[in-house]
This record gives C-alpha cells, sequence and structure tokens, in this order.
C-alpha cells in the first residue's frame, strides 16, 4: 500500500511541489520516497485552488511546507480544511549542501527528511488563537513603537538644550505632555513652561525652570509637533487594540485573572500568554516541554561525554521576551519566593543567570497554572495586609476596565490548591 506526502517549497510568487509516494514499509524504516512527482504553482487564489485539488486528485495524506517570510500563511489557509496533517518546517533543518540549491530538489530532501522524522516543526495553532496572537503581537510592535518615538523625542529636545527628562520622571506623563504641547506650539519662556508642571512635581520649579532653558528653532518645534501627533495616534491604536484584545479573550476572564497574580506578570502580559500558548498549553504534555519550546531551559551539545555549550535554544522570541521582563519584575517584589531564588542563584551564575534560571521557573510555573487551572500560591515572606490589598485592588481594576467580571474574592481569597514557584 502507498503513502503519499507533498512537499511545497513556498516562494512569493511561485510554489514547488513535490509529491512522493513511499511504500508503507518504508515509510515504517523512515527510508527515501520511491517516487516523485513534481508540479509549479503560482500564488494567486486561482493557482492555490487548483493546487488544492491536483493534491486531492493524487491522494495525499499529509503535507508539509518550508516558507520564507509569511508567504505560508495563505496556501496554510487553502489546505487546512482539507488536509488534517499539515506541517510547516523550519527552513534551517531542510539546507541544501552548498552548491546544491534547487527548488525541486529542496521539495524531494523535504518530503525524506519529513519521513525521517528529521524536521524542526513549527507549531502552526488553531485559526482561533492565530487571531489572538495578531491582535497581541501587533499591540506590541506598536508599544515598541511608541518607545522608539520616545528615545527620538528625548533626543530632539537634547538637540533644543532642553533636559527636561532629566528632572521629570516621566516625559510623556501629564505635565510633560503639556509642557511639549506649548514647546510645540511656539512658547519658549522657560518660566511659563514651568508653570504648566504640576504643583507635585519632586524636582521644585527652579530646577524645572533651569532645564527648560533651552534655544529651540521653528524647525524643531515644527518636529517636536509631528513626534506629538504620533504619540497620539499610537496611544489611540493600543487603546482600540486593548478593547478588542479584550472582548476576544472574554470568554477566558478567569483564566486572565489566575495568570496575572504570578509575580512579574499583569493583565497585558496574561493575555499574550494565552494567545501565544492558548489558555490550557494543552499542546505541551509536560512542563519540561513547555519551557524547551520557549527557549529558557538551558541547552545540551555533548560530545565526548562533555557538554560544550549550554546555551539556550531560541524557541518562541515572544513568550521568551515576556518571561525575561517577567522575572526582572518578580525578583524585586519584596517578600517574594522568586526573590529569595535570585539571591541564592546570583553569587553562581551571576545577574545575567540569574534572571534566566527565574524565567525558566517562571515558565515551568506559568504551565501549571494553566494546565491543571490552579491559583498561584506565594510561598516566600509574607508582604503587609495593606500591600496585599492594594495589589488585588489594582488588579481587580486594570481586569474590570477590559470589561471582565472578576469578584475580588477570586483575587483576593484563591483556593487553596496552587501553584508553587
Amino acid at each position: 500500500m502507498s503513502y503519499r506526502i507533498a512537499a511545497i517549497d513556498i516562494h512569493k510568487s511561485v510554489l514547488m511541489v513535490v509529491v512522493a509516494t513511499a511504500a508503507e514499509e518504508v515509510v515504517e524504516t523512515a527510508g527515501e520516497a520511491l517516487e516523485f512527482e513534481c508540479g509549479r504553482f503560482g500564488t494567486g487564489q486561482a493557482e492555490r485552488a487548483r493546487l488544492v485539488k491536483w493534491l486531492q486528485e493524487r491522494g495525499v495524506t499529509e503535507v508539509v511546507m518550508e516558507s520564507t517570510a509569511q508567504y505560508w500563511k495563505p496556501v496554510w489557509l487553502d489546505l487546512e480544511p482539507h488536509f488534517p496533517k499539515l506541517h510547516l518546517a523550519q527552513a534551517y533543518s531542510n539546507r541544501a549542501p552548498k552548491g546544491r540549491k534547487n527548488d525541486f530538489r529542496d521539495g524531494k530532501r523535504l518530503a525524506r527528511r519529513l519521513l525521517a522524522g528529521e524536521l524542526m516543526l513549527s507549531l502552526v495553532p488553531n485559526a482561533q488563537q492565530r487571531l489572538w496572537r495578531t491582535l497581541t503581537r501587533s499591540k506590541h510592535q506598536l508599544v515598541r513603537d511608541r518607545v522608539r518615538l520616545q528615545n527620538q523625542l528625548e533626543s530632539l529636545l537634547e538637540e533644543m538644550r532642553i533636559k527636561l527628562s532629566a528632572v521629570i520622571s516621566d516625559l510623556l506623563g501629564v505635565s510633560g505632555r503639556r509642557i511639549l504641547q506649548a514647546l510645540a506650539e511656539g512658547e519658549s519662556d522657560p518660566e511659563k513652561l514651568a508653570d504648566l508642571g504640576d504643583d507635585r512635581l519632586r524636582c521644585g520649579r527652579a530646577a524645572l525652570v533651569d532645564a527648560l532653558s533651552g534655544s529651540p528653532t521653528p524647525t524643531h518645534t515644527a518636529v517636536l509637533k509631528l513626534f506629538l501627533e504620533r504619540v497620539k495616534l499610537l496611544d489611540k491604536q493600543i487603546g482600540d487594540l486593548d478593547k478588542l484584545i479584550g472582548q476576544e479573550l472574554k470568554p477566558h476572564e478567569e483564566v486572565v485573572a489566575r495568570l496575572a497574580q504570578v509575580p512579574g506578570f499583569g493583565v497585558d502580559s496574561a493575555q499574550r500568554v494565552i494567545a501565544e500558548v492558548g489558555p490550557e498549553a494543552e499542546t505541551f504534555p509536560s512542563a519540561k516541554q513547555f519551557s524547551s519550546w520557549v527557549g529558557v531551559c538551558p541547552g545540551s551539545n555533548v560530545s565526548a561525554e562533555e557538554n560544550q555549550s549550554s546555551r539556550s535554544a531560541k524557541g518562541n522570541r515572544f513568550v521568551r521576551g515576556l518571561l525575561i521582563q517577567a522575572a526582572q519584575a518578580a525578583v524585586k517584589k519584596k517578600g517574594s519566593r522568586f526573590q529569595s531564588l535570585f539571591r541564592h542563584f546570583l553569587p553562581r551564575l551571576g545577574y545575567k543567570g540569574a534572571i534566566w534560571a527565574i524565567a525558566h521557573r517562571l515558565g515551568r510555573l506559568l504551565w501549571k497554572v494553566l494546565h491543571h487551572g490552579v491559583v498561584y500560591i506565594e510561598q516566600g515572606n509574607e508582604t503587609t495586609p495593606s500591600a496585599k490589598k492594594r495589589h488585588a485592588q489594582k488588579l481587580v481594576k486594570a481586569l474590570r476596565k477590559l470589561g471582565y467580571a472578576i469578584p475580588d474574592a477570586l483575587i483576593s481569597s484563591p483556593p487553596n490548591v496552587g501553584a508553587q514557584a
């Protein structure tokens, strides 16, 4: 009995398709395919429909594709309803020997390596989760753009010899925005600009006046006005995405609340994690596999019975970056278990190594919270009751802002069953 696999090498405007026919015993021994049939298709709607029909006529039961950038997505969406066994291979795992690059040869090698289990396959979640990823990753990119724009804004102020960021903590806070808006409208008197600052600013009026004593030119103020308009646009778009994400994840509001209670996390980071791995992390059977997929566990490169490198794999850069940020926040929480673990690791591993170890612990903890549906319970030194109450109130306020009906009891008095660090 024959077994047929389609391997597709995807480009922006062309699809190079190879159908490999293997005998059943060859599949079981991971041998090479016996016969190949090649086809060339375009990437338009009509050509993709012809590809689906062509594969169905040949009785293909499994499809694997290798793609550059995002060009695999339309092909995947067209094939998904018709072929339940669908794989996306990482191009690095299907490299050709130097000097032997050929599209159809790449397809044949792709099919052989799939049979042999030598390909690195990417996780492609279901359609709903892909939509969540689009929303959260779009917001993440806008936040990065806003940070970059704020740095450009600060650089522009330095050229104007205005040291506003040196005396106030938030350049784009309420006081900062009032002052910057007045600057953009042509006001240059430091006394009048200082009057726009809040009375509660810690720097004092004299320091604020001195920081605002610059020499802006009309060109500087024109560029500053453009920057401020773009900041307003980014803030509006980030707010709109917040609402969309809140609506999409409303059926999983209880999961968001549980994740947000983990040290170093909040509502936004909880939503991003759920978008990347799902509300139950059902794809990963164990915490070890989850942390390996994220890329926060030590690597293994053993030769001659010695580990030559313990460098972690790349993993999922979105979750990995999120865990690193969360680890840096978690170790600063007074009395938390993660702070004591960080102090234990610090002398031996150094700062970066200790943060990496905390990120690994957080990854395993997140899997347990998602997979088993438990609530995090802090096992470190207890903080004051008033601090715990303020944290609970802040978390409930953030959740209700997204339209989630979260009872106070879920945050302030979690059940006895929980996950530990």
